[in-house]
């Protein structure tokens, strides 16, 4: 094997690895078998069609935050702050999902998520543009937003947004049009899962194939090149940023528009932050994007299930993945070579 190819592989396992040494570990430590946990994970997460339907549905909001921190990855840009995108798409898809008319018909799915889309792109062009201009660390302005998106979503959906029928911290459901429809019902695999499969395949062509994704590719490994070629590094780099909560946004109104219909506090399980880890993993390769989506999504689907059935706490999946992404994030360096001073 290519050194370059060995050098990845170990890359994508060495933090899976670590993490199932430290998880057995663990699982000894409370008495239980490591391989008989391990086993009936793998068969909760793959073992049939309805499990595996769960696992792609949890996947499902992962391949968005990853593909959109992955966007920013490539140019250089550690953003933080899919999160904040993915939570205000949402807001805003749902919001469109339940305020406009039905009469609307098929035009209010469309819409919903045109809004979701247009509203991630402005959310995550204020930091690119504060980092591209005014010299401000992307992480801390990302960060800081995350927590102003939060409060905004709290806000409307305990005020205006409110549901006078469900109490408190939920918004009314959207309209039958606006939904994104079942693909293997009763499961909850909705076709927000095709839409990110087009999303990551968008990214993987947009990375390699079209003019914009090779500049925003070279302004992440040499800025300083970049520029002497020609290249606007300001530039690539609020369009990495913009691009990164255009998906984020979109990935919120899949999350919204199929999986809960509605949103509430609580809209994100940390969906940004997992997916930083996930790019991490990958290297922002896109069949290692996907791969890492999956994994978390079967962490997610088989932990809830285990924690319902058998005495081991649902803390052991926290375990692994918070172990993947420390392993992951102890080489995020190597992914960031871009020195400041990019305006």
């Amino acid at each position: 094997m290519p050194r370059f190819g060995r050098d990845r592989m170990v890359s994508l396992l060495l933090p899976v690895l670590v993490a199932v040494v430290v998880s057995a570990l663990v699982l000894l430590a409370i008495g239980e078998n490591p391989l008989s946990v391990f086993g009936l994970m793998l068969t909760e997460g793959f073992g049939g069609t309805r499990r595996i339907a769960a696992t792609l549905s949890a996947a499902t909001p992962l391949v968005f935050t990853s593909v959109a921190t992955a966007l920013c990855f490539r140019a250089g840009v550690f953003n933080v702050g899919a999160d904040g995108a993915f939570v205000l798409g949402g807001l805003a898809a749902v919001t469109v999902g339940f305020g406009l008319p039905a009469s609307l018909g098929l035009l209010l799915l469309p819409l919903a998520i045109v809004a979701a889309a247009v509203v991630g792109l402005v959310w995550m062009w204020i930091p690119g543009w504060l980092l591209a201009r005014r010299g401000v660390d992307e992480v801390v302005s990302t960060l800081m937003l995350n927590f102003v998106a939060a409060g905004i979503a709290g806000t409307l959906v305990n005020g205006p947004l409110l549901s006078a029928a469900s109490g408190n911290n939920v918004t009314p459901p959207i309209h039958a049009a606006a939904a994104l429809p079942r693909l293997m019902p009763p499961s909850t695999l909705h076709a927000g899962f095709l839409i990110a499969l087009a999303v990551l395949l968008a990214y993987a062509v947009w990375s390699r194939r079209t003019p914009a994704g090779f500049e925003g590719g070279l302004v992440g490994l040499n800025p300083r090149f970049a520029r002497a070629v020609g290249i606007s590094v300001p530039r690539a780099i609020i369009l990495a940023m913009v691009l990164s909560g255009l998906v984020a946004g979109i990935g919120g109104a899949a999350h919204g528009l199929g999986q809960l219909q509605r949103f509430s506090d609580g809209f994100s399980a940390g969906y940004g932050f997992t997916g930083l880890a996930i790019a991490l993993l990958a290297r922002n390769n896109p069949w290692g994007l996907l791969a890492g989506s999956v994994l978390f999504g079967a962490l997610a689907s088989a932990g809830t299930t285990i924690q319902l059935f058998t005495a081991i706490p649902l803390d052991l999946v926290d375990v692994i993945a918070g172990t993947i992404m420390i392993v992951a994030v102890i080489d995020a360096r190597r992914l960031l070579p871009r020195q400041r001073g990019a305006s």
